[in-house]
């Protein structure tokens, strides 16, 4: 299965274009949160990704909540919607025989304030629970120790998603959030990891 996977676009409406412009070259676009910035700017992103009809999973970032990303699919362009869209948060999806599954925020929680979508490594434990074996598993948040540092070295990553990788050996993992390491990649046992940043990055799902 031929992947396009992306995250923190940012209000980058050029960004966004291009995923639409390469998206019917791929079976299943995955976009691991952060469309808007600090709540701002989501309208904008999804109407332009609307017009995407490759199948595409998301997950809210920490610039915006699941219940906001899944109203902009809603209600996108003009009402029309967007029919290609699955937006997870604790939830998942099959495509083409393919189990995904999704959890969106900051995990764990940001000193950013009030505007940040985040969740305690318990709340994120609890959504990540009925996970199953074998899935994709996208989070906006990377596995604690897994492309998750930040200019200093310093590890920003989620011990839950970690855990959760660890339980059940996903085939892969997209996420992004933190942006120093955008198109890095890692491998937890046997699973690779994928921060995948605003360019896109192409994956073979063997």
């Amino acid at each position: 299965m031929k992947l396009l996977l992306a995250s923190d676009l940012h209000r980058d409406l050029e960004a966004a274009a291009s995923l639409v412009a390469r998206a019917p070259e791929y079976e299943v676009l995955i976009v691991a949160g952060d469309l808007a910035i600090k709540r701002r700017g989501l309208r904008e992103m999804v109407d332009v990704l609307a017009a995407i009809e490759t199948p595409t999973v998301m997950v809210c970032g920490n610039g915006e909540s699941p219940e906001e990303l899944r109203t902009a699919c809603r209600t996108a362009r003009g009402g029309a919607g967007w029919a290609a869209a699955h937006v997870l948060h604790g939830d998942g999806v099959e495509i083409g025989g393919v189990s995904f599954f999704g959890i969106g925020a900051a995990v764990p929680v940001t000193p950013f304030g009030d505007w940040s979508y985040d969740l305690t490594e318990e709340a994120a434990a609890e959504l990540l629970a009925d996970c199953p074996g074998g899935a994709v598993l996208i989070s906006h948040s990377p596995p604690n120790g897994h492309v998750d540092t930040d200019g200093m070295g310093t590890h920003h990553g989620s011990w839950s998603v970690l855990e959760a990788i660890e339980r059940t050996s996903p085939r892969l993992v997209v996420c992004g959030h933190i942006h120093a390491c955008w198109t890095e990649r890692s491998t937890a046992g046997d699973t690779p990891i994928v921060n995948a940043g605003p360019g896109g990055v192409d994956w073979t799902l063997e």
